[in-house]
């Protein structure tokens, strides 16, 4: 695919450039919580807007159902984008309707306007071929050039994300192109020992990736709420622990399939339980209790890893030459079920192993946790697309930017 650099070689003074960002922040109300995807696609709009291009960022943000949603604006977005770049950004109320055209007509070179959620509109998400073509017909009348940049979104076959670019000049965005590279590098030629972290809630949203990491990985650590499913399948009692009966036969065949192949697969010891999830927004007390991870007490509800597990992964980690780690080991969002997952961060920041921490709520952990982000090798924007990736499907969105 060419790159953002092969276009600004070529000159891009009086272009307009629509550059498909992943702007899907974090919102409190109107407050941006994690301004960490805005700053990612930050280099390529601003070294668009230093060549003289007229930028036109475009993203989605969160679930609205096809039409305007205040609750799903860009605004705040474009607001923060501006902080950042120093410079005022325009913002159209739609996304190609009368206040796009006249926003990005009103763009003098070098100047970035961002318009309203692409999901406002039900062509941008639509599995009808025609609904989508029609809507990114409507996009491409906007720009005279496309730089793909959303690594968040580039699994999604949307009319942005993969129609797009079909329409116009196509580049890929310095962050796609890190986040590939990156990828690369836990797919071909991997550095040994190659140990991955795997968290969050459902065994079921991990099932691919471990089914492919089994061929490839030297050691998997299980944790998060996906982790009950495992000790069930061992015949361990959870209590009232998240759990996905339905995937014990699965669970059960990835265990039988790891002590087969040699791979290593690491459970909790020992996990944090309390009678109730945890107030996220009080933060009041959980009254947590730490108890072994075969010895769970009914009604009882594991919400982290606990004070053993987090020494043994420690150690699991401490020799490993690459590490992926996608997935908080607890709810760390709550002070009492945090240390899980701080645990892991840790021994990440302290190994000397290149370390890819996967997207979504790991890359959010990392930093509400208060570790430094240039600690690890790579903090991905995009958890569903690197787990995508990792499982050696087709994305969507690299299949379009390439010629």
């Amino acid at each position: 695919m060419k790159t953002i650099d092969e276009l600004l070689a070529e000159g891009v003074a009086g272009k307009r450039v629509f550059v498909r960002a992943d702007l899907n922040v974090p919102l409190d109300g109107t407050t941006i919580t994690d301004d960490g995807r805005i700053r990612a696609v930050l280099p390529t709009v601003a070294k668009l807007a230093e060549g003289g291009a007229r930028v036109v960022v475009a993203s989605h943000l969160g679930r609205p159902k096809g039409a305007p949603d205040p609750a799903f604006s860009l605004a705040p977005a474009a607001a923060r984008l501006g902080e950042l770049l120093g410079a005022d950004v325009a913002f159209a109320t739609d996304t190609v309707g009368e206040s796009a055209r006249a926003t990005v007509a009103g763009l003098a070179d070098g100047q970035v306007a961002v318009i309203e959620n692409l999901r406002f509109n039900p062509g941008e998400t639509s599995k009808d071929d025609a609904e989508r073509g029609a809507f990114a017909d409507q996009l491409a009348e906007l720009a005279d050039v496309y730089v793909g940049d959303g690594f968040g979104a580039v699994h999604r076959k949307h009319a942005s994300v993969f129609d797009l670019p079909a329409r116009l000049p196509h580049y890929a965005g310095y962050l796609i192109a890190t986040e590939v590279g990156v990828l690369k590098k836990l797919t071909t030629d991997v550095k040994r020992p190659y140990a991955v972290v795997l968290g969050g809630a459902k065994v079921s949203d991990k099932l691919g990736v471990i089914d492919h990491l089994l061929e490839r990985a030297d050691r998997i650590l299980i944790g998060g709420g996906m982790a009950y499913t495992f000790l069930k399948a061992q015949g361990h009692e959870v209590g009232s622990s998240l759990l996905q009966e339905d995937q014990i036969p699965a669970v059960q065949e990835y265990l039988r399939r790891a002590e087969e192949k040699g791979v290593e697969f690491v459970l909790p010891v020992d996990v944090v339980v309390a009678p109730a999830f945890p107030d996220l927004k009080t933060k009041a007390p959980a009254h947590p209790t730490t108890v072994a991870a075969d010895a769970m007490p009914a009604g009882q509800m594991g919400l982290d890893n606990g004070p053993e597990t987090n020494k043994l992964y420690a150690s699991k980690l401490a020799d490993a030459a690459t590490v992926f780690w996608n997935g908080p080991m607890g709810v760390f969002e709550h002070p009492d079920f945090a240390d899980g997952t701080r645990a892991v961060a840790q021994a990440l920041v302290d190994s000397s192993a290149f370390s890819v921490v996967g997207g979504g709520d790991s890359a959010a952990a990392v930093r509400i946790l208060g570790f430094d982000e240039n600690a690890f090798g790579h903090i991905s924007t995009g958890g569903g697309a690197s787990l995508e990736y990792l499982e050696g499907k087709t994305l969507p969105g690299l299949a379009a930017l390439e010629d």
